[in-house]
């Protein structure tokens, strides 16, 4: 428990939020704690003053302190962001093992010319042909783990980098390199394998740092060269890339594919796959990758083509790795439909830049105490009799994760120390976290 005796936090949860107090001051890390839990056991709105009322403070604390916060306060968010990257790494990733990562972007929607940069962006969710949309655009770094109980890859967001525009900070791929080399930094002794979609390749990736690995989605009209030819000790500039190879739709003609067994999807199944070790030098440079053509089917051609610097991994484990990428676009989904990220209105540029980060770093904290303290086979069981209509749940969801960690938060606050017996209104909002927990 806090020393402040007007907030009350779960042991269990404490233990996680004690790793982000070399972050803050000592008030501000009081102010931490109360806007997480608060965030994290808000069933409504997660506005700021939201973020009070979730946690029971709206008439105890004045609303400035939590605007103050995000405004002013002296806290990174980026140091936020590794933090929360250290604790998901030591609590569900194994000891040694690499780190697999995903990135990629999303849109929070904002209104107001008065939104730190705040713009339009591309909008896959946007309806009608005009895929726009009008906010602020974020890159989301998510560490991909395996959770017990849980067959499927899980997404834990943990870092975020506003895009801004005319500035460095406009470039995507410079922003999630960026991150990349921040976390491995964070991680000494660690690979870090880095998969994103096929948006994030360019020049921005010459010269990554050993420890980085990088696998994504071939473009169709990428340049692909042979590796360099040796010394021929004549004078002269050595060459740097062999010749230039045919299109993919030639290499698929030549190459020779072979079946492996690859799990993706929560399907196993044999598919046909060859590789080519070659040079992408516009992306990599130097570097030589290996570019994995991808046949689902029997017959001619190829169906998709990756492209990774992680030339030691198998073909299997790149298409797995590949398709395990999915798993932040479900992580994003969460963090908007059922978290409330970017719901808060803060229109400043502080304000703006650090509201993301620390719902970001809830959210995983949200997973990593469901993994090591909240994990009960009675929980799918509760839920599965509550809502018979779930005639195939099998494992639980992020919903019934978040559900269980807002019950424990909100009966936090009616046990000791505090003698009073709780009071109508205290009731009403137990019974409301119940009766959302079964809905």
């Amino acid at each position: 428990m806090l020393p402040d005796a007007t907030l009350q936090v779960p042991a269990s949860l404490m233990t996680l939020l004690s790793g982000f107090a070399p972050l803050f001051t000592a008030p501000s890390f009081r102010t931490f704690c109360g806007l997480a839990c608060g965030f994290l056991a808000q069933p409504g709105k997660r506005t700021v003053c939201g973020m009070l009322t979730g946690a029971g403070l709206s008439r105890l604390w004045p609303h400035d302190r939590a605007h103050y916060f995000f405004s002013r306060a002296r806290w990174s968010p980026d140091e936020l962001g590794l933090a929360a990257a250290r604790m998901v790494v030591a609590l569900l990733v194994p000891a040694g093992a690499p780190v697999d990562v995903a990135v990629d972007d999303t849109l929070f929607r904002r209104r107001g010319k008065k939104v730190w940069a705040a713009s339009w962006f591309h909008d896959g969710s946007a309806q009608g042909p005009a895929k726009t949309g009008y906010g602020n655009n974020w890159v989301i770094l998510a560490v991909t783990v395996r959770l017990p109980g849980i067959s499927r890859p899980v997404g834990v967001p943990v870092m975020a980098k506003l895009v801004i525009k005319g500035s460095n900070s406009k470039s995507r791929l410079w922003l999630a390199r960026r991150m990349a080399e921040r976390l491995a930094g964070a991680l000494p002794g660690r690979q870090v394998r880095v998969t994103a979609d096929s948006a994030y390749a360019g020049g921005e990736l010459k010269g990554l740092p050993a420890r980085v690995s990088w696998t994504t989605r071939l473009r169709k009209d990428a340049a692909l060269h042979g590796l360099p030819p040796a010394r021929t000790g004549k004078p002269g500039r050595p060459r740097v890339k062999g010749n230039r190879l045919p299109s993919l739709a030639g290499l698929a003609a030549t190459a020779e594919f072979s079946q492996v067994t690859v799990t993706r999807y929560r399907k196993t199944e044999t598919i046909e796959a060859a590789v080519v070790t070659c040079l992408w030098y516009s992306v990599f440079g130097s570097r030589p990758v290996a570019v994995v053509l991808v046949r689902d089917r029997p017959g001619r051609g190829f169906g998709i083509a990756l492209v990774t610097t992680d030339r030691d991994a198998a073909m299997a484990q790149v298409i797995e790795r590949y398709a395990s990428r999915w798993s932040i676009e479900a992580a994003i989904e969460d963090s908007k439909q059922l978290l409330g990220a970017g719901q808060a209105r803060n229109r400043t540029a502080r304000a703006v830049e650090a509201t993301i980060p620390f719902e970001i770093a809830c959210q995983a904290v949200a997973v990593a105490w469901y993994a090591t303290a909240g994990r009960n086979p009675g929980t799918l069981q509760e839920r599965r009799r509550n809502s018979p209509w779930y005639t195939t749940k099998s494992e639980p969801s992020t919903s019934d994760m978040t559900a269980l960690l807002r019950r424990v938060i909100i009966a936090a606050r009616f046990k000791a120390p505090r003698p009073d017996q709780p009071t109508c209104e205290e009731l009403h909002a137990i019974r409301l976290a119940w009766e959302d927990a079964a809905a």
